[in-house]
């Protein structure tokens, strides 16, 4: 089989090479992207007089002819070939002879091929969008549920102060919000056309680069022909945006290992995203969650394993840039799998109300309280402090709660003690006294909803503006 490329050379590729340097086992997931970006550009030739109106025609109705291959399975990929552009100009030129060959006038597989990756990734943007908004969805309704449901708060994995479990839901709406604009922000960037670049320095055809970008939606024209065909900049932005999806995900997922665990029992996890084990029968295993956290890794390394093929090349082009692809399909996948299991995931999530209340009855996670109330008295904080830490004390030494103490032995520690310290120490107490914005307090918690269900309209919106765009 003769190269389209191979006018230049005397002896075949050697086999090793040509499986070592392909790319079609990978990059023919750009088939729909790279026909695509063909049609727009031979459109483009017909309109600027490059190629006669007949030839234009038909490379279209090659191309199309080409689509409906690829979509019915019918295309026969070869290494031979070595990656998608290739294969469908050299489908092209089988289907409707040489004329298909004046396609590639006036581009190159460097500017083509990262314009495929500027399509592909443009379209992901807005999916990834659309599932986070899903889950936040999902998570906003948990919170909506659980308004009165009151859990231990923790840092350092130790009971530190009682929140709302809905408080505790809307910390993870605000992650992945700030993930949702990260995505919205970045879209601009993938946004950019770099066909007509060709190589690295232009070509010498009068051709109209703003009227392919209108064609394809694009809202911007790279500036620079060196830039527009080395850049993956918005490939490594997109793979840092799923690391942070992924990184808060992973979060997520170890709270509910942790929290559907016997130990903790505050919830459990639907049937359909746990298994069982296959020698112990009594097992329900959170392994969504648990794949979930695990995965996060391989987020992390294609996102640096880019960064390293990409931080020593000169300009412009280099065959190292081929490997730009496998690691954002992967990250496209994983990430695809983690946002379309988790909202549901999140919905059919059980929340063990008493448990959780059982467990703030039982910590001292209300002594934080008892200080503010001192010092509400006077007394200086950090006397109230230590006055507290005594308490406390008293209490592990006597196997019992501060609820469970009397006043006499209250006023052993403080003379500024009255009965009123037990109305201080109620868990709903403690919890609405956290009455500041941001604050855990029951009515703060319902205004944040209201607010993340405005901000969830502005993106839903946005979603719908961008969907129509990405047809």
């Amino acid at each position: 089989m003769s190269k389209l490329w191979g006018g230049r050379f005397t002896k075949k590729t050697d086999q090793l090479v040509e499986e070592y340097t392909a790319s079609i086992t990978f990059d023919k997931e750009l088939a729909e992207e790279d026909i695509e970006g063909s049609l727009a550009h031979v459109t483009m030739l017909g309109k600027c007089g490059i190629l006669p109106a007949d030839d234009v025609e038909k490379i279209k109705d090659g191309l199309h002819a080409v689509q409906g291959m690829i979509r019915r399975g019918e295309l026969e990929y070869t290494i031979q070939n070595e990656d998608i552009h290739m294969n469908i100009e050299k489908t092209l030129i089988d289907l409707i002879g040489p004329v298909g060959g004046k396609l590639h006038t006036g581009r190159s597989r460097n500017d083509q091929v990262a314009t495929d990756m500027h399509l592909y990734l443009r379209k992901r943007v807005v999916e990834f969008v659309g599932l986070l908004i899903k889950l936040q969805e999902a998570l906003l309704e948990k919170a909506k549920e659980n308004l009165d449901t009151i859990i231990p708060g923790y840092t350092h994995l130790q009971r530190a102060q009682p929140i709302l479990f809905a408080h505790h839901m809307m910390a993870y709406v605000s992650m992945f919000q700030r993930d949702l604009e990260r995505l919205q922000d970045s879209y601009k960037r993938v946004d950019m056309l770099p066909l007509g670049a060709g190589a690295l320095a232009g070509t010498t055809f009068p051709i109209d680069r703003h009227f392919v970008a209108e064609q394809l939606g694009f809202g911007r024209v790279y500036e620079n022909s060196l830039d527009a065909v080395s850049d993956r900049d918005f490939i490594l932005e997109f793979l840092s945006n799923a690391s942070m999806i992924m990184m808060h995900l992973s979060r997520f997922s170890e709270e509910m290992v942790l929290w559907s665990s016997t130990e903790f029992a505050f919830i459990e996890l639907d049937d359909a995203f746990c298994t069982g084990s296959s020698i112990m029968p009594q097992k329900k295993n959170p392994d969504v969650a648990e794949l979930v956290r695990g995965k996060t890794g391989r987020v992390y390394g294609n996102l640096f394993g880019l960064m390293t093929v990409l931080k020593s090349l000169p300009l412009a082009y280099n065959k190292d840039m081929q490997e730009d692809k496998e690691g954002m399909f992967d990250t496209v996948r994983t990430l695809q799998g983690a946002l379309q299991l988790f909202a549901p995931m999140v919905a059919t999530m059980k929340v063990n109300t008493d448990r959780m209340r059982q467990a703030v009855n039982q910590d001292f996670s209300n002594a934080t309280d008892i200080a503010d109330y001192l010092v509400n008295k006077g007394l200086p904080f950090r006397q109230a402090h230590e006055v507290i830490g005594k308490t406390v004390l008293y209490c592990i030494q006597n196997q019992k709660y501060l609820l469970d103490m009397s006043i006499e032995e209250f006023k052993t520690f403080s003379s500024l003690f009255e009965s009123d310290i037990y109305q201080v120490l109620q868990p709903e107490q403690v919890v609405n006294a956290r009455n500041v914005y941001g604050g855990t307090a029951s009515n703060q918690v319902t205004e944040a909803i209201a607010r993340a269900e405005q901000v969830l309209t502005q993106s839903n919106e946005w979603l719908q503006v961008f969907l129509e765009k990405s047809k």
